[in-house]
């Protein structure tokens, strides 16, 4: 795709908006199926951090859009100062005119950055991608949240993503295990896989083993995980190097999530589509 910058960009965004680069990450993925070449035996989930370019703030946000946020978050707010004690509740509002201003302020601004999927850490504004891989370090699906998102909570999300369409029936959507650091160790990811018959390859965190051996036999039994199997859970760090080798995924200039997840799906079907084009396919070749 050449020309103008213009022509290029409205061209991006066309097909972004008509699903082009995930429909792309689908089709090759189902390719890879039809050929026998997907491997559902063990899945990695991992989240990596974008640090946001100073470009990437300001995204324009609808008016109508704008203050269905700023409600919401002025009704968090309210939720807040319920149980603040009595003397610090409205306290700065009577004396300063523009404290109901700067509040204001402050809750259109955390509004956008809502909208547009960014969080405030030290370092600035970032966004976080989890991603879950196979065990050619091919990307499976790819979710995005703000920056200061726990990973446990998006574990689930991003499993639910996981779809191979195969060239006769149902798409398949369980892998064998599923492997994870100690971020995404708790009971509700545990009790999910657990529903699905999908085996669990997360370690305990030692204060979740602590508390339940406090707890005697209502603690449970000992949380074990295959020790061999969680050393292939690298694959998805050597994916996210992949994914990372465009400037543009390594450091997120769009205002835009869509136009970053974009970005994301695009460079995710240039890794299948390399990974097909291969002469030799063995799986001992895979870095």
């Amino acid at each position: 795709m050449a020309g103008d910058w213009p022509t290029v960009y409205g061209r991006f965004r066309v097909w972004r908006d008509a699903g082009v680069f995930s429909a792309l990450l689908e089709g090759l993925i189902a390719e890879a199926a039809r050929r026998g070449e997907t491997d559902l035996a063990l899945v990695s989930v991992d989240s990596t951090t974008a640090r946001a370019h100073h470009d990437a703030a300001g995204m324009r946000v609808k008016p109508e859009v704008l203050e269905a946020l700023e409600d919401a978050v002025r009704e968090q707010e309210r939720a807040r100062q319920k149980g603040a004690p009595a003397r610090n509740k409205g306290q700065g509002s009577a004396g300063d005119p523009g404290c109901e201003e700067r509040r204001r302020i402050r809750r259109r601004r955390k509004a956008r950055l809502k909208q547009a999927l960014l969080g405030r850490s030290r370092g600035g504004l970032t966004c976080k991608v989890h991603l879950a891989s196979d065990r050619r370090c091919r990307p499976l699906s790819i979710v995005i949240t703000a920056g200061q998102a726990a990973d446990s909570p998006q574990f689930v999300s991003v499993l639910g993503k996981v779809r191979i369409r195969l060239p006769v029936g149902r798409p398949r959507t369980r892998p064998g295990a599923v492997a994870g650091d100690k971020a995404y160790s708790s009971r509700a990811n545990r009790a999910f896989l657990r529903k699905r018959g999908i085996k669990a390859v997360i370690p305990e965190k030692k204060d979740q083993a602590a508390y339940r051996k406090n707890k005697g036999h209502r603690g449970g039994r000992p949380v074990t995980h295959d020790a061999e199997l969680y050393k292939d859970r690298n694959t998805v760090e050597r994916m996210i190097n992949k994914l990372k080798a465009w400037r543009g995924i390594a450091t997120r200039y769009d205002k835009t999530p869509e136009s970053y997840d974009a970005g994301l799906h695009l460079r995710a079907s240039m890794i299948w589509l390399n990974d097909l084009t291969r002469v030799n396919n063995a799986p001992g070749q895979y870095t």
